[in-house]
């Protein structure tokens, strides 16, 4: 019985299954990335807002640091709400069928409107 044929055929069965386990580790990693990096801007956002800043200026300050990410205000009668978003791809063959490509990872604080 051959020793090294056998090693070859267990490695062929078992590699697509830690290719997938290695691509699976690095989609969850970026995604909670993305949104630790979205928790991050949006305390930024809601600091400025604090400071008065206008619509249009957050905009901006947003583009300026990330061209993906889209910036939603909205106001109402009591509250703000400041909103942040970002699509990212999945690379994992199976996990788009878990997080519906393309995946949304949305960030938002709502914030009491001061008189």
């Amino acid at each position: 019985m051959n020793k090294r044929g056998q090693s070859l055929v267990e490695f062929v069965i078992i590699l697509p299954i830690l290719i997938l386990l290695l691509l699976g580790m690095i989609d969850i990693g970026k995604i909670l990335l993305t949104k630790n990096k979205l928790e991050s801007n949006i305390n930024d956002m809601v600091e400025e807002f604090h400071n008065k800043k206008t619509e249009k200026e957050l905009e901006t300050l947003m583009k300026k640091n990330n061209k993906n990410v889209a910036l939603s205000i909205k106001k109402d009668k009591n509250y703000t709400t400041i909103q942040l978003e970002e699509e990212i791809s999945i690379i994992t063959p199976g996990l788009n069928l878990i997080f519906k490509p393309p995946y949304k990872i949305i960030v938002e604080r709502v914030i009491t409107n001061e008189p």
